[in-house]
């Protein structure tokens, strides 16, 4: 496990999360029962969603007929473009798990502000809750944020297929150059990807 570093001084694009992170921060939460923070990083980590679109998220965007749905769309606040993505078992389990604690304020809101009645939890409220749970398994908080959980699973995508036309559709970009400068994808990787093709 990555342990906290001394140093507070990290810039650039967040890191992404390995699956022993993954792993970890749900493990912490299952223990500590946090039903609410579980359902949102397993959205957060399969939707790849931008921190705006996470916590904008309705119950209709990803239950129908009182299940879970398997498949998601939803239009991007930043872009008006509509992005789809899947709901995993995992995520499918803890959204349920929510549901049937969700206070009833709520509204239609997936994830409502416990504060403002009638609002979804704010963006600057998620980006706490990211930097608390990485700082439970002993990351430094300053080199993540809720992008961390955007990029982890395309990022994990890329490095095992070099897929980029892939990651650009589950990250909703309109431009191929904007995802390879969003993974950070160089041409030293470009170059590995090519001499692996043996023609």
């Amino acid at each position: 496990m990555q342990h906290i570093r001394s140093s507070n001084t990290f810039s650039g694009a967040k890191l992404p999360l390995r699956p022993m992170h993954v792993w970890g921060i749900r493990a912490r939460l299952q223990f500590e029962s946090r039903t609410r923070d579980l359902a949102l990083f397993d959205v957060a980590i399969d939707s790849k969603l931008r921190g705006s679109d996470v916590v904008a998220l309705k119950v209709s965007d990803v239950v129908a007929a009182g299940t879970p749905r398997r498949r998601a769309i939803v239009i991007q606040q930043k872009t008006g473009r509509p992005v789809h993505f899947e709901l995993t078992d995992q995520t499918r389990q803890s959204i349920t798990r929510w549901l049937d604690r969700r206070p009833s304020y709520g509204g239609d809101w997936l994830f409502p502000s416990r504060l403002w009645p009638g609002r979804h939890l704010s963006t600057r409220q998620y980006a706490r809750l990211v930097k608390w749970w990485v700082r439970m398994i002993q990351l430094e908080p300053s080199a993540y944020g809720t992008h961390s959980l955007r990029r982890t699973k395309v990022s994990l995508l890329y490095k095992k297929t070099g897929n980029l036309r892939a990651c650009q559709l589950l990250l909703g970009h309109t431009k191929l150059e904007s995802t390879a400068h969003y993974l950070c994808v160089e041409l030293d990787d470009a170059l590995l990807m090519s001499e692996a093709l043996e023609l």
